[in-house]
């Protein structure tokens, strides 16, 4: 009998005690996502650039596409998810948020996962999590409205300061 993979929320006392560090992810390597692809993750997401400031780290016992060698990070995963699985509104939030969320088992692998590049099926990488301990909720909520559209920059030159 296999247990039905659940998410459930819990709390940050307890997330950080068990969880805050990366030797507790599961898998033969662990590595953080590049800057470069934290910046396409915005973009992907239709966020503000500049709106992730926190580590996002992966781990796996096969870290690059069988494929075309890339180093799969929270690029594929969140590229991945946008197929069907969740909305951009949800993962802004569990980036950017302070709600931390854990899955009830270690899975053998991340399931539905494709290289952004190549679009291959990766089955080697085990968790991913982000250490975004001080967002503001005021902060993300402004996030989530300007990706949703709610709130426009202003257009055309800004007024000058004196």
């Amino acid at each position: 009998m296999t247990r039905q993979r659940e998410t459930v929320e819990v709390d940050p006392v307890l997330f950080r005690a068990v969880y805050d560090s990366p030797a507790s992810l599961p898998g033969r390597e662990r590595w953080v996502t590049p800057e470069h692809d934290v910046r396409r993750i915005e973009k992907l997401l239709g966020m503000p650039a500049r709106s992730i400031g926190a580590p996002l780290w992966v781990s796996g016992d096969e870290p690059d596409c069988p494929k075309c060698g890339r180093r799969m990070t929270w690029l594929d995963i969140v590229s991945s998810a946008l197929h069907g699985v969740h909305e951009p509104a949800m993962i802004a939030r569990v980036i950017l948020g302070d709600r931390r969320y854990v899955n009830t088992e270690v899975p053998d692998a991340i399931p539905g996962v494709h290289c952004v590049d190549c679009r291959t099926p990766i089955a080697g990488l085990r968790s991913f999590k982000c250490h975004n301990w001080a967002y503001a909720f005021e902060a993300l909520e402004t996030v989530v409205e300007r990706m949703s559209g709610m709130v426009h920059e202003p257009t055309g030159p800004r007024p000058r300061t004196p």
